[in-house]
């Protein structure tokens, strides 16, 4: 195979229609090679074998599935999150986190090895900035753990409990991404917009547009760039702070894009799209949980379709802080509730493992 082999993964379906008429071949054939990359979930060419031997012999030759051989699989003790360390291939890794709830599961996909906008209490933002993923590595992400949940069954009493299966419900299926692994998603936007539709596709993985979460930072021209796209995913916002000093003390974007000027690009998004925002706040033991922090969140985001996400901090080696007493995230809750704001405690998955948000990085 070539080194500069076409990943697959990189592939809309058109593409790959296109491509197919390119290799002189009938466009028929890309929805039989679709049906094995997103429905059978194959990963060994050779088994198409409904595929035309010419074009196998040539897929084999000239293109890669783009499997991301894992190089590091860790269960957390909550019986639920598992993170797995992937390599691609250029030697390069990320983190891709499957996390089980009781009737859904979710996969954290990274969109970037590394991350440049160096939030300081982020294990990814604390390792800085290596380079953008392509579409395919995206994608194999998902695919990824989906293969996982078809080749497990419930494997623990506690995921049987809990409803995720029984020996006779053996196959699961990733139905809920969130792209809040490694990276800024509005950093590497196209890359990340087409893995998106790819994943979406209705001959596919055919995943719903509301089972996908962009969360950002605040990259402010990709909320924009979302809104006049008029994407139908769901989307975060990470804002930490209230006040531009305080967000610029945490979230080093901040100077890019500052308080005021995220804020317009958020009530631009609402209002053309007619879509709440989910904003995440990530609460500082000392630092931004108190009373006087919560309600200006409320005077900030008042009258504004939002939900609030609190988040308390998960330790990262580079950061100092600890997170918020559960007494001091009820009264943050209450506070937003009186300034008419849903608002909802995250719950933790997977600290012991480094799978929690802002945990994820690998030593480059």
């Amino acid at each position: 195979m070539s080194s500069h082999a076409l990943n697959l993964h990189d592939f809309t379906r058109a593409e790959l229609a296109a491509l197919m008429s390119a290799w002189d071949l009938s466009p028929v054939h890309a929805a039989r090679l679709w049906n094995y990359l997103y429905y059978e979930r194959e990963d060994n060419i050779a088994a198409m074998i409904d595929l035309p031997v010419r074009l196998r012999t040539r897929l084999e030759a000239e293109t890669t599935l783009g499997r991301l051989p894992v190089a590091r699989e860790t269960h957390s003790s909550d019986g639920f999150t598992r993170k797995y360390l992937l390599a691609l291939a250029d030697g390069h890794r990320i983190e891709t986190v499957l996390m089980r709830y009781t009737g859904r599961t979710t996969a954290c996909v990274s969109s970037q090895v590394g991350c440049a906008m160096g939030c300081v209490f982020c294990a990814t933002g604390q390792m800085g900035y290596t380079r953008h993923l392509t579409t395919g590595e995206i994608v194999a992400q998902a695919v990824h753990v989906d293969r996982v949940l078809r080749a497990t069954a419930a494997e623990t009493p506690a995921l049987a409990e809990a409803g995720h299966g029984s020996p006779h419900h053996r196959h699961e299926r990733l139905r809920n991404i969130v792209l809040m692994g490694m990276g800024e998603p509005l950093h590497n936007y196209d890359a990340v917009m087409k893995a998106i539709d790819i994943l979406r596709d209705s001959s596919g993985m055919a995943l719903g547009a509301k089972k996908i979460c962009i969360s950002t930072v605040g990259v402010v021209p990709g909320i924009i760039r979302l809104a006049d796209e008029n994407r139908p995913m769901h989307l975060a916002v990470s804002l930490h702070g209230a006040t531009q000093a305080e967000r610029l003390a945490l979230v080093p974007a901040a100077r890019a894009w500052p308080l005021d000027m995220l804020m317009d690009a958020c009530r631009y998004y609402t209002t053309k799209l007619g879509r709440r925002i989910f904003f995440e706040w990530t609460l500082i033991e000392g630092k931004n949980d108190g009373p006087d922090q919560a309600h200006a969140v409320g005077a900030l985001l008042r009258g504004m379709p939002a939900q609030v996400n609190l988040i308390p901090l998960n330790p990262t080696a580079g950061y100092a802080g600890a997170p918020s007493e559960n007494a001091a995230a009820k009264k943050f809750q209450a506070i937003l509730a009186d300034y008419g704001l849903p608002c909802t405690v995250r719950q933790r998955r997977g600290i012991d493992i480094g799978a929690g948000c802002g945990q994820l990085a690998v030593a480059e």
